[in-house]
C-alpha cells in the first residue's frame, strides 16, 4: 500500500509541474462585491461634457463601485474595482487604499488595486484634485468624492467578506451594433498595413471574467467592452450610469432574482477599455437642423444647418441607452449561458502578480525606433497641454464658440486670451507640434496644479492573464499596440501565452492617449492627449519595463508619487445654506396623488414636498419606492430609485407657494 501511495503522489507531482493540474498549487480564493457610490444628485455640475447647463436635476440611476478580489494559495491578493464615474482620481485612489489598509494592514496596497471609471458623462463631478477637470463643476465637491472612495471601499470590503475557493473563466463574443469610430479619419493615418490586421475601426469584441465557487455556482462577471457611455447626451440632468451602468444592471436582473437594483449576491460589471475614439451613438453624425451630414475631417456644420451631433439608435436619448446596453448584456449573458455555441471559455490558472510605478511623465526620456531610417531616435514628454481642438469638443457632445476639429494653426485672438492666463514657452509650443497649444495647463499652479505631471502605471496578473491599468482614454488602435506589447513582452520574458485586458479610466485621469499618427491629425482626441506626440510611444516603453519586470519577479523604483493637495481645494459650490416647506405643508405632503388607475404604458406621476436630496444621499437606500399589491395583507417593493423604470426629479421652488 505505501508504494501504491508513492506511486499516486509521484503522478499528482508529475502533472502539477507540468502545468496538467494547475489547481494543485494554483487555487483561488476569490470574492465580488458592490456598493452605492452615488454623488449629490441635485445642484451640482456633472463631469464629462464640460457643459456649465448641464447642472443635476434628479436621479435616473445610481452609480455603484463593483469589485472582484483573487488571492491565489501563496498568498498574493489583488483587487479590481470598476466604478460608475467618469473616470478616477488619484486622491479618491490614495484615500480608498488608505481606509482599507485601515481595516486590513499591508494586505492592500497602491500597487495591487486598480480603481477604474466606466466613463459614464452623466454623473456629478468636482473629485478629481486638478484646476482643469473641476472648472466646470465650479470646483471641488466633497459630497461626490466621497461618496466615490466609501463606495470603492465597501466594493472591495464586500468582497472581501466574500471571499471563497473558486475558479476564474475567460471568454470573448463579438458584438456588433453597439460602438463606432468618431474620429475615422484620423484612425486611417495609422500604416494601412497595421489596420489590414483588423476587421474594424474599433474593437467589437467583449471580453468576460467569469467567477464561480467550487461547486460551480456563478458569483460574479466583468465585462470590458471598448464604448464611450454618451448614450446620454448633454442636455440630460438626472444622474444616470449610462449605457455600461444600465447593461449591469440588467445583467445583474438575471441572476439577482426579484432583487431590486443594487441588490443581490451576483455582481455584473461592464468596465471601460481603449474607448477614447469610440462612441455609442451609431447613427452616426448628422447637422442638427438640415440633418445632412457633418464635414468629415472637421466635424462642423455648414451655416444655418445646426450643430453636428451623433445620435444612438433609439428615438431619444433614454431608448438608445436602453438598445445600447441591452446589446451589451444580451452579449454577456450569451457567455454565461452554458450552451453558447459561441464562447471561447477557458480557465485562467496560475499564480498572481502585480506591479506599480509612478511616471514623472514630461521628464521621462527615452528612445524609439525609426522604421524609416532604421535608428533609434530619442523621445521625450511634454509639459501637459490642451490643443485648439479640445474645446471644439466631439460629435457626442460638440465644444463651445467656433472651434473645429482638426486644427493645427492658431489665431491670434485665442493665443492672446491663451497667454494672459499662462503663456506657454517656445519649447513647450516645440515639444506639442502639431498642437497649437490653447492652454497651457502643465505651466498653470495657481490656485493649484490644472493637470497631472505624473501618472500611475500599473499591472495586475492572474495566471495567464494582465490587466493593464492605464490613467486615461486609449483610442482603439493605441490600445491595440499597448495590448500587443505587453503579451509579446512577457512571452519574449520567459512568461506563458497572455491574455492582456486595458483597463481603462484608471487611477489618475489624464484625459487622451492617441498614436502619434493620429496626433498628426489634431482631432478632439489628439488635442486632448497632454504629453504631446510622444505620449503612446512614452506608455509603451514604461509598460515594456513594468512586464519585464514583474515576470522576472524584480521590484522598480515607485517613482515620484502625484501631489495630494487636498488642502488646497477650492470650491464655488455651496452647501445646503437653506432648506423650508411653505407654511402650512410639511415635508412629505403630497402636491400630486397618483391616479387610482393607469393604462398599461401609462406614466405614473406623483409630486411630494420634499427637502433637499443633498442633505442625505440615501446610500444603499431609496428616496422612494414603488410597491405592488400581493395580496390584501401584503405588498411588495418592485422599484426604486435606481430602476429604469422611474425618474425622480427635484427642484427648488417658492418656499410660499
Amino acid at each position: 500500500m505505501h508504494c501504491q501511495r508513492s506511486v499516486i503522489l509521484v503522478a499528482l507531482v508529475t502533472l502539477c509541474l507540468s502545468g496538467a493540474l494547475w489547481s494543485c498549487v494554483n487555487a483561488y480564493q476569490v470574492g465580488v462585491g458592490r456598493a452605492d457610490s452615488t454623488g449629490p444628485p441635485v445642484e451640482i455640475h456633472f463631469m464629462g461634457y464640460a457643459n456649465l447647463k448641464q447642472v443635476g436635476r434628479g436621479l435616473h440611476l445610481r452609480q455603484f463601485a463593483r469589485a472582484f478580489v483573487v488571492e491565489d494559495d501563496n498568498h498574493k491578493r489583488v483587487a479590481f474595482v470598476s466604478v460608475d464615474a467618469g473616470m478616477m482620481g488619484y486622491g479618491v485612489k490614495r484615500e480608498v487604499v488608505k481606509r482599507l489598509q485601515a481595516r486590513y494592514g499591508d494586505i492592500y496596497t497602491a500597487d495591487n488595486v486598480i480603481i477604474s471609471g466606466t466613463h459614464t458623462h452623466g454623473g456629478p463631478g468636482g473629485f478629481l484634485m486638478h484646476l482643469l477637470y473641476d472648472i466646470s463643476i465650479l470646483g471641488f465637491v466633497p459630497q461626490t468624492f466621497e461618496a466615490l472612495v466609501q463606495g470603492c471601499y465597501l466594493s472591495i470590503k464586500r468582497a472581501t467578506d466574500n471571499m471563497v475557493d473558486g475558479r476564474i473563466f475567460l471568454s470573448r463574443t463579438t458584438i456588433l451594433n453597439v460602438n463606432i469610430n468618431r474620429s475615422p479619419t484620423s484612425y486611417l493615418r495609422n500604416p494601412v498595413e497595421e489596420r489590414a490586421q483588423y476587421e474594424h475601426d474599433v474593437d467589437k469584441v467583449l471580453t468576460q471574467l467569469r467567477f464561480v465557487d467550487t461547486e460551480n455556482n456563478l458569483l460574479g462577471a466583468f465585462n470590458w467592452y471598448a464604448v464611450h457611455p454618451t448614450s446620454m447626451n448633454n442636455t440630460n440632468k438626472l444622474v444616470t450610469s449610462d449605457n455600461m451602468g444600465y447593461a449591469a444592471l440588467l445583467l445583474e436582473k438575471e441572476y439577482n432574482t426579484n432583487k431590486v437594483p443594487g441588490k443581490g449576491k451576483f455582481v455584473g460589471a461592464f468596465c471601460s477599455s481603449n474607448l477614447g475614439d469610440v462612441s455609442p451613438n451609431i447613427m452616426g453624425p448628422k447637422c442638427s437642423i438640415s440633418g445632412n451630414e457633418c464635414d468629415l475631417l472637421t466635424s462642423k456644420c455648414p451655416p444655418k444647418e445646426g450643430e453636428c451631433f451623433a445620435s444612438g439608435p433609439g428615438r431619444d436619448m433614454f431608448e438608445s441607452t436602453e438598445i445600447i446596453a441591452s446589446r451589451l448584456a444580451d452579449g454577456a449573458l450569451r457567455l454565461l449561458n452554458e450552451n453558447s455555441q459561441e464562447s471561447t471559455s477557458r480557465e485562467i490558472v496560475g499564480e498572481l502578480s502585480y506591479i506599480h510605478q509612478f511616471v514623472d511623465m514630461p521628464n521621462y526620456n527615452g528612445t524609439t525606433y525609426n522604421p524609416l531610417q532604421r535608428k533609434l531616435d530619442k523621445i521625450r514628454g511634454c509639459l501637459p497641454a490642451m490643443g485648439y481642438s479640445f474645446a471644439a469638443g466631439t460629435t457626442d457632445g460638440p465644444g463651445a464658440f467656433n472651434f473645429e476639429q482638426g486644427t493645427i494653426t492658431g489665431n491670434a485672438m485665442w493665443n492672446a486670451v491663451r497667454d494672459f492666463i499662462v503663456p506657454p514657452t517656445q519649447e513647450d509650443i516645440s515639444c506639442h507640434s502639431p498642437k497649437p497649444i490653447l492652454l497651457a495647463t502643465g505651466r498653470a499652479t495657481f490656485p493649484y496644479e490644472w493637470q497631472p505631471k505624473i501618472v500611475s502605471t500599473q499591472l495586475l496578473k492572474i495566471g495567464d492573464l494582465i490587466l493593464a491599468g492605464v490613467p486615461g482614454e486609449l483610442t482603439t488602435m493605441a490600445g491595440r499596440r499597448l495590448r500587443n506589447k505587453i503579451s509579446a513582452v512577457a512571452v519574449a520574458t520567459g512568461g506563458k501565452d497572455t491574455e492582456v485586458i486595458i483597463a481603462g479610466l484608471s487611477n489618475i485621469y489624464t484625459s487622451y492617449i492617441t498614436t502619434p499618427e493620429e496626433y498628426q491629425a489634431q482631432r478632439y482626441e489628439a488635442a486632448s492627449t497632454i504629453f504631446g506626440p510622444n505620449t503612446h510611444t512614452i506608455y509603451m516603453d514604461v509598460f515594456e519595463q513594468l512586464t519585464k519586470a514583474m515576470i522576472r519577479g524584480e521590484r522598480l523604483s515607485p517613482g515620484p508619487a502625484p501631489p495630494y493637495m487636498n488642502d488646497r481645494m477650492l470650491s464655488m459650490n455651496t452647501g445646503v445654506i437653506f432648506d423650508g416647506h411653505p407654511i402650512g405643508k410639511d415635508f412629505g405632503f403630497v402636491k400630486l396623488q397618483p391616479k387610482k388607475s393607469y393604462q398599461i404604458n401609462e406614466t405614473v406621476v406623483a409630486t411630494f414636498i420634499a427637502g433637499n436630496p443633498r442633505n442625505n444621499l440615501f446610500h444603499e437606500k431609496t428616496y422612494f419606492a414603488v410597491e405592488r399589491k400581493i395580496n390584501e395583507e401584503r405588498w411588495k417593493v418592485a422599484y426604486t430609485d435606481a430602476s429604469w423604470e422611474t425618474k425622480f426629479i427635484w427642484e427648488r421652488v417658492h418656499l410660499i407657494l
